[in-house]
């Protein structure tokens, strides 16, 4: 089964990173945030993936044109220019990397793999967003019930603490809770071939609209819960965050590998 990482987007809420780089290339800890996310497909050996690239792509290609380099010690022999490894990395990945245009939208992007993916059951998630969601259970849920497509929901930490009150006395303050209301699309969808005739209108359709409204409108969209750790990386403070999680040893994402 091939996962699809949406990495185009121009992430501009995240400029000052952004604008010298496309977002999954911002690193949390020493590798970059796209790093984090296929290690957890690769962990329940989902390792064939397939990137849609757009803005600074060439960035991304570079990264895994040079990834076998940069993972191993070698030598090199500057007489005849012969490399020679002197170890072997544990990265058995098939990485596709496709442009999919710098302005294309969501669904235009998943649109234009088509003919890369096939007619099978595929993942998606986007490329700025780490979660330690459990990838099997999550595969065998979306075979158990029938439909096109399973979104996994989730809900994300408020950005403030929350008081609770027995009248106007402040009993408890609770910091940073999780959000009392309300589930999220917090992306790693399974999909069913089917999805694509859903996404129409070209390198414009944006998949979280009507795509996945119609989806739902049809009974085809079903929610996984997860009820674990879920964080994207939209802001600096996202990025500090993250970073903070990793550097503390508790990063929840990071304990499959």
């Amino acid at each position: 089964m091939k996962t699809v990482i949406l990495c185009g987007g121009k992430g501009t809420r995240l400029s000052e990173e952004t604008g010298v780089r496309p977002k999954p290339m911002v690193e949390v800890g020493e590798w970059p945030i796209l790093w984090h996310i296929m290690q957890l497909f690769s962990h329940y050996q989902y390792t064939d993936f397939c990137l849609a690239l757009g803005y600074k792509q060439e960035y991304i290609k570079d990264y895994f044109i040079n990834f076998y380099s940069r993972a191993n010690n070698f030598e090199v022999n500057l007489k005849s220019g012969n490399v020679n490894y002197l170890n072997s990395n544990k990265f058995d990945w098939n990485v596709s990397l496709i442009d999919t245009g710098d302005e294309t939208l969501t669904g235009g992007r998943i649109a234009r793999l088509k003919e890369h993916i096939g007619n099978e059951t595929f993942m998606l998630t986007y490329g700025d967003g780490v979660c330690d969601v459990n990838i099997a259970d999550l595969v065998k849920f979306h075979k158990s019930h029938g439909k096109l497509a399973t979104v996994t929901a989730v809900r994300p930490p408020a950005r403030f603490g929350e008081m609770i009150f027995d009248g106007d006395t402040v009993k408890e303050f609770k910091e940073k809770p999780r959000a009392s209301v309300g589930w999220i699309n917090g992306g790693f969808f399974v999909l069913e071939p089917g999805v694509f005739e859903y996404i129409k209108g070209g390198d414009s359709c944006i998949f979280e609209k009507e795509p996945l409204e119609q989806l739902a409108l049809s009974g085809q969209l079903v929610a996984y819960r997860h009820e674990g750790f879920w964080q994207c990386m939209d802001t600096l403070r996202d990025k500090k965050l993250l970073n903070d999680i990793w550097q503390s040893g508790d990063a929840t994402w990071w304990k499959h590998v």
